[in-house]
């Protein structure tokens, strides 16, 4: 606590982040500005055509192919950047494994836009309006061990396959640690790092109703997404082999460091169950996908 005079109160600033006195990693609320009159005001103002522009957005997603979507959806008043630092002399012929941080639900499915080709993505949870909503093929993970990596490999088989090693998002400029499973799938990773701006209202949440998410990211009025392709990892040839479950650990390390570096941020040990053990006093599993404490966000 500090106790701080009528004076100083005057004079009161937002705090930049390099003097927080400590780290802010996770945090949860919808709205993405302060609530000041005015800008509460505005909030106001914006929602009704927020909800539209949402379904209008949702709508053109699901019913159109990408090259046609695509122009639409930026006409809407979304925005998507897209590059590429890897150089690919792999004379690879498997199907691609894209590897991202978690930022919204929607990674999937810009990774998607962005390749302009339908992918598969595996999630650890996901609400039934937000599958049934998804214009790409979302499996559930079922968080045993043996049973999900019998599933990602036939997933992989059948076509490309994104993952999210974080199992849950984080919307600060940090990535929690990265489960190894996605290790062991093939001998060839693609990293892809993302990240979005949005101006009103975020797109994740801990304690509301999951279901929600998407509509909430959708109705900014002109949320950005970045989505950047990396250098390709080969986990049989970038590792030590001193053991198994020390090299499929170091493959992950790796992956979120090189994420990392490209987006500026900071690499944490922290995990889904830390979030939510913060945030919302569990540890974000629940038994029916669709309630407020989903774990996938």
């Amino acid at each position: 606590m500090v106790v701080v005079s009528e004076a100083d109160k005057r004079s009161w600033q937002k705090l930049g982040r390099e003097r927080y006195p400590r780290p802010l990693i996770f945090h949860d609320g919808r709205l993405a500005l302060r609530p000041t009159p005015m800008e509460s005001i505005a909030i106001l103002m914006w929602l009704p055509y927020g909800i539209i522009l949402s379904v209008i957005r949702i709508f053109l997603s699901l019913s159109l192919p990408f090259n046609i979507s695509t122009p639409l959806l930026v006409a809407t008043g979304l925005r998507l950047t897209t590059s590429s630092t890897h150089h690919n002399n792999s004379n690879n012929k498997n199907n691609n494994l894209y590897v991202c941080n978690h930022r919204t639900l929607l990674d999937p499915l810009y990774i998607s836009f962005s390749l302009q080709k339908n992918l598969s993505a595996v999630t650890y949870s996901l609400s039934r309006m937000s599958e049934v909503l998804s214009p790409i093929k979302t499996v559930r993970l079922t968080r045993n061990r043996n049973e999900d990596a019998t599933m990602m490999k036939h997933l992989l088989g059948q076509g490309d396959l994104v993952v999210c090693p974080e199992g849950t998002t984080c919307r600060e400029p940090y990535l929690l640690r990265f489960s190894p499973l996605f290790s062991e799938m093939c001998d060839e990773i693609v990293p892809v790092a993302v990240d979005t701006h949005v101006t009103m209202f975020h797109g994740t949440t801990a304690g509301g109703f999951k279901c929600f998410d998407p509509f909430f990211f959708l109705m900014n009025p002109s949320p950005l997404y970045t989505v950047q392709l990396l250098q390709h990892v080969f986990p049989t040839t970038t590792t030590t082999h001193v053991d198994q479950d020390g090299s499929k650990f170091q493959v992950a390390n790796q992956v979120q460091s090189q994420i990392g570096t490209a987006l500026g941020f900071h690499c944490t040990r922290l995990t889904r169950k830390d979030k939510y053990l913060m945030l919302a006093g569990n540890e974000g599993t629940v038994s029916n996908p669709g309630s407020a404490a989903n774990n996938n966000s």
